[in-house]
């Protein structure tokens, strides 16, 4: 465990430990949901605030499930999509800044939309085990909203649930007990106290829309005390730089916050991944141009190794809203990387290389300097850690950069000292005949061999060697077209059934 991740871990503690007891509370029973009457909209005290653009922040009107005229007096549209935003744990008992920016930016997407926002910080504002209980509360009152709207004949299948934190079991509580599913809900890092082991009716899951996709970014730690629920808990669950710890949110990072806020904002500061679910979203809302995409694989551990840039067979998806509805019988895990600031879109690369020498050498955790040359543009001295490498292996790795560099023409790699005396009296070296690249973002894939000679030498502590575009270069031109069609949506499934 580094250094930074022991200090994370340490500030993590602190916050929970002056919330004690956050985590630990007895669970009380699941009421009875069998005989409730949804139609019965009295007693109701969560509300629902209808929002403008041109006044995000504004809680101007009220609907009021049952009483039909405030649909004509906040201005809803019947025959507009709708967004229903439902927010999470409130320490200040106040909406958070995020909420007016993705309102926001659902009307920079969708300017005709209805947004609507449930407003329950009075029950989001207690100790957190009551507020966690109260999400069955207040789902049941969003339950009968939404059962209201459909008894005033407006069509579910244009409603869009987004939830934060334990907004998103409210969500998924008040569309189990929906007869008729709404047609999506969007979970923006679940909470993970209270929710982990829970049984599907108290969470939210696949079952409570036709579709259910789930953003992870503050997963880490001992199940079921990590900030955001680390199980899948839709059809596509998708866990950005491993669904723990996001870029800009290091101990570097915490460091600043805790010089301009002090300690008495902890809060503030431990939810900085927590909080990027809902940033990333608002990404996809405004940066069309900058889509992310994400990619199946079966643990973070294989993506970050290279494994897992297909797109065969659905197995990438956008990220955020425009998210193709790809259901299937289990849930799809997805990984990807992302910057530390919008837009979080960045470019994945497999690196594949084979290396041999002339003596057994064995050594692990080494670091690497990577450059990437294309047609529009470079990207100079990206640092990778291979964490193996051995004699006639194959050597598989993940890259990442920030830069649209077009079609990739040359490849340098430099092999740094992993300590000061590595090296310094005698150099390991390996050879290497040709490297292979795939591209996740086109799924294209090039043969790169040495520029100067048959076979690169690669040595620790040495020079630069420089890989070319191979004269017989077998990039999947079916692949990299099959590609572009899916990315307009022409080829993943929207199975709604």
């Amino acid at each position: 465990m580094g250094q930074e991740t022991k200090w994370l871990l340490i500030i993590g503690i602190y916050f929970i430990k002056s919330c004690e007891p956050f985590f630990s509370f007895d669970e009380a029973p699941l009421p009875s949901n069998s005989t409730e009457d949804l139609a019965d909209y009295s007693n109701i005290d969560t509300r629902f605030s209808v929002r403008t653009a041109e006044y995000p922040d504004d809680d101007f009107c009220y609907l009021v499930p049952g009483n039909a005229d405030t649909f004509s007096q906040c201005g809803f549209v019947m025959s507009a999509p709708t967004f229903l935003v439902i927010h999470g744990w409130s320490v200040a008992g106040i909406f958070e800044s995020w909420l007016y920016k993705l309102v926001t930016a659902l009307f920079e997407r969708e300017p005709n939309a209805n947004v609507v926002v449930v407003d329950w910080l009075e029950r989001a504002s207690q100790h957190y085990p009551t507020s966690a209980e109260n999400t069955k509360v207040v789902g049941k009152e969003v339950a009968k909203f939404i059962n209201w709207l459909e008894d005033m004949k407006y069509p579910l299948e244009k409603l869009h649930v987004l939830g934060y934190s334990l907004g998103a079991h409210v969500a998924g509580i008040a569309g189990n007990l929906m007869s008729n599913k709404v047609s999506r809900i969007t979970g923006l890092d679940p909470a993970g106290p209270r929710f982990e082991h829970a049984e599907d009716l108290r969470r939210l899951s696949p079952d409570d829309a036709h579709f259910v996709d789930v953003l992870h970014t503050n997963t880490r730690g001992t199940p079921d005390l990590s900030i955001g629920i680390q199980r899948p808990v839709g059809h596509v669950d998708i866990y950005p730089n491993g669904g723990t710890f996001q870029p800009g949110c290091s101990l570097q990072s915490t460091i600043k916050m805790i010089a301009s806020y002090g300690l008495q904002n902890m809060a503030q500061i431990v939810k900085c991944s927590h909080e990027r679910s809902v940033h990333l979203f608002i990404d996809s809302l405004v940066n069309r141009e900058f889509q992310s995409w994400a990619y199946r694989c079966s643990s973070k551990e294989a993506f970050n190794k290279g494994m897992c840039l297909s797109c065969r067979k659905n197995r990438c998806n956008k990220v955020g809203y425009g998210i193709n509805k790809v259901r299937t019988t289990r849930s799809a895990r997805m990984f990807l990387k992302t910057r530390e600031m919008m837009p979080y879109k960045v470019f994945h690369y497999q690196i594949k290389l084979h290396v041999f020498s002339k003596k057994s050498i064995t050594l692990v955790e080494q670091p690497l300097l990577v450059s990437l040359y294309g047609t529009t543009a470079e990207k100079e001295g990206i640092s990778v850690t291979v964490p193996a490498m051995s004699s006639n292996t194959t050597i598989t790795f993940l890259l990442t950069t920030d830069v649209d560099i077009g079609e990739l023409l040359m490849v340098k790699m430099t092999w740094e000292r992993d300590s000061y005396f590595s090296g310094l009296f005698s150099s390991d070296e390996f050879m290497i005949r040709r490297l292979r690249v795939k591209v996740g973002e086109t799924q294209a894939k090039v043969i790169f061999v040495s520029r100067d000679r048959e076979f690169a030498h690669l040595s620790q502590g040495g020079g630069e060697i420089v890989f070319v575009k191979s004269k017989e270069d077998q990039v999947s031109r079916r692949e990299e077209r099959l590609h572009r069609l899916k990315a307009h949506g022409s080829f993943f499934q929207q199975n709604t059934d």
